[in-house]
C-alpha cells in the first residue's frame, strides 16, 4: 500500500475528530535528477566503455539453503550483462525522453582491442576525439553492467502446484564526460529489479519453462539500459494534496480564493486563522499555508510552514505523553499526516539544491 493510501485513511480519521471540510487535490511536479545538464549540452553520444567478456557471462553460481517451508530449491547466479544491448537500450531510453536535441550511439566497444579485459575511465584525449568524431557536446558512457539472479522453486500444497520465480537485480554504472574536463564529471550507480514466474503440475515442467539463462541475460541487459535514465534526467511525480476549508469564515473564504487561484489572498486568511486559533484549526491553517506556498513554487517557505503544522500536530496527538506507551499511525494520525507532507516538501527542496549544485559544477567547466 502506498503512502497516499495511508493518507486517505488518515484523512478519514481527521474528519471523525470534528466538523471539518476537506478536498483532495492532485498535483504534478518535476523532480530534478541526480545530474542536471545545462541548456548548452544539446547533443549526447552513448558509448560502451565496458571490456568484452566471454560468451558465458555467468560469473559465479551459489546454491543456497532453502529459506521457506515449501521451498524446494534456490540458486543465486551472478552475471556480467551484455554491454552492447544495455548501451543501445540506454540510448533509446534517453532519446524517448526528448530532453536532448540529439542522442547518438557509438556501436563499437571502446575496450574491444584490449589484450586483457579491464575497466578504465575515458581519458580527456579519448573524450575529445569521440565528441569531435560523433559531433556531440558530451558523452554518457556505460562503464559496467552486472546482475544477480535468484531462482526459486516452491510447492504450493493449497493449490497442488509447483511455482517458480526468477528475480534479477540489475546494477548498471554510467559516467558523464565533458570534452574539456579531466576525468568523469559524474558517476551514476543505480539498480532495479526485473521478475519472471512460472507455475505447473510438476517441478520439471516449471524448471523447463522458466526463463533460460541466455534470455535472462538479454532481457535484463535491455532493462538495465532504462535504469539510469531516472537518475540522469528530471522526471514528473503525481502527488495528493488536501485543502481544509471548514471551521471558520476565513477558512471558507480562503477556499473561494483557491478556486480563483488567488493564493496570496488565501494565505493571508489562513495566517489569520493560524494566529487566532489553537489545536486542529491551527494545524489545518499551517498545512494550507504550506500548500499555498508550494503551489507558488516557494518550496523553502512551504517547508517552514509544514514544520509548523507538524509541531502543532505533535501537540494535538500528545506525542510526548505517548512516548512510553508506543506510537502508531493510528494513535498519532495528525502527526503522521503532516510528517508525510513535510517529507515530500523536503524531497523537493533537496532536489532543487542538488540541481543548483550540479549547474554550478557544470558552469565551472565551461
Amino acid at each position: 500500500m502506498t503512502k497516499y493510501h495511508y493518507c486517505l485513511l488518515l484523512i478519514g480519521s481527521l474528519l471523525l475528530g470534528g466538523c471539518q471540510s476537506v478536498e483532495q487535490l492532485s498535483i504534478d511536479y518535476m523532480l530534478p535528477a541526480e545530474v542536471s545538464f545545462p541548456a548548452t549540452l544539446k547533443r549526447v553520444a552513448v558509448v560502451n566503455n565496458m571490456p568484452e567478456v566471454p560468451d558465458n557471462k555467468l560469473i559465479v553460481s551459489e546454491e543456497e539453503k532453502k529459506k521457506e517451508e515449501n521451498e524446494l530449491a534456490r540458486i543465486t547466479n551472478y552475471y556480467n550483462g551484455d554491454a552492447a544491448i544495455t548501451a543501445e537500450s540506454l540510448a533509446e531510453a534517453l532519446a524517448n525522453e526528448n530532453y536532448f536535441d540529439e542522442v547518438v550511439i557509438c556501436d563499437s566497444a571502446l575496450r574491444s582491442k584490449d589484450i586483457s579485459p579491464r575497466e578504465a575511465t575515458l581519458i580527456q584525449e579519448e573524450v575529445g576525439e569521440l565528441t569531435q568524431s560523433l559531433n556531440v557536446d558530451f558523452l554518457i558512457a556505460l562503464e559496467n553492467i552486472q546482475m544477480r539472479s535468484t531462482r526459486k522453486i516452491s510447492y504450493i500444497p493449497e493449490w497442488g502446484l509447483f511455482y517458480g520465480t526468477v528475480d534479477v537485480k540489475v546494477y548498471p554504472t554510467v559516467r558523464v564526460y565533458l570534452p574539456n574536463r579531466r576525468g568523469p564529471m559524474v558517476t551514476a550507480n543505480s539498480n532495479d529489479s526485473i521478475f519472471w514466474e512460472e507455475s505447473g503440475n510438476s517441478e520439471a515442467y516449471v524448471r523447463s519453462h522458466l526463463i533460460s539463462e541466455e534470455d535472462l541475460v538479454k532481457q535484463a541487459s535491455d532493462f538495465g539500459g532504462t535504469i539510469p535514465v531516472k537518475h540522469l534526467l528530471p522526471y514528473w511525480k503525481t502527488a495528493s494534496r488536501y485543502l481544509f476549508s471548514g471551521g471558520s469564515v476565513n477558512m471558507r473564504d480562503a477556499a473561494v480564493y483557491v478556486r480563483e487561484k488567488n493564493w496570496e489572498e488565501a494565505i493571508k486568511l489562513w495566517k489569520q486563522v493560524y494566529e487566532s486559533k489553537k489545536g486542529k484549526q491551527k494545524m489545518y491553517a499551517a498545512y494550507n499555508i504550506a500548500f499555498g506556498y508550494e503551489m507558488q513554487d516557494s518550496i523553502e517557505t512551504a517547508v517552514d510552514w509544514a514544520l509548523k503544522a507538524q509541531t502543532v500536530a505533535r501537540e494535538v496527538d500528545k506525542i510526548d505523553q505517548k512516548q512510553g506507551t508506543g506510537i502508531t499511525t493510528e494513535n498519532v494520525p495528525n502527526y503522521f499526516f503532516t510528517s508525510l507532507y513535510l517529507g515530500e516538501l523536503q524531497e523537493r527542496k533537496e532536489g532543487l539544491a542538488r540541481l543548483n549544485m550540479q549547474m554550478n559544477r557544470f558552469n565551472d567547466d565551461f
